[in-house]
């Protein structure tokens, strides 16, 4: 048998559904992590470059705010999905198709 409607090549989106809580707390762990994890990188190598003063202080100072940067991005929530939405179209017809002649009066 076959289908009296031809099928879309895109599906039809019937849910905006947001990620489940685990997994966006699972993100945003994740984020705070990998911010957190370039504070001590940063501290190293201001240690490392003691000798040129103005480098290490401003790894220093590329540092100090990191924390507090992590914290409220963490607590953030995740943006948004962007899609484009694929709704359904229904095949409208016209009642009447045909062009009419417009008489001027």
């Amino acid at each position: 048998m076959s289908d009296p409607q031809p099928r879309a090549a895109d599906p039809v989106l019937i849910t905006d559904a947001e990620l489940s809580y685990e997994d966006e707390l699972k993100a945003r762990k994740n984020r705070y992590k990998i911010m957190m994890g370039m504070r001590i990188p940063l501290m190293v190598l201001a240690a490392i470059f003691y000798q040129i003063p103005w480098l290490a202080v401003g790894l220093l100072v590329l540092s100090i705010p990191l924390p507090w940067m992590a914290v409220l991005i963490a607590n953030d929530r995740l943006p948004r999905k962007k899609e484009a939405v694929n709704r359904y179209q229904a095949d409208r017809r016209a009642i009447e198709p045909k062009e009419h002649r417009v008489i001027d009066g």
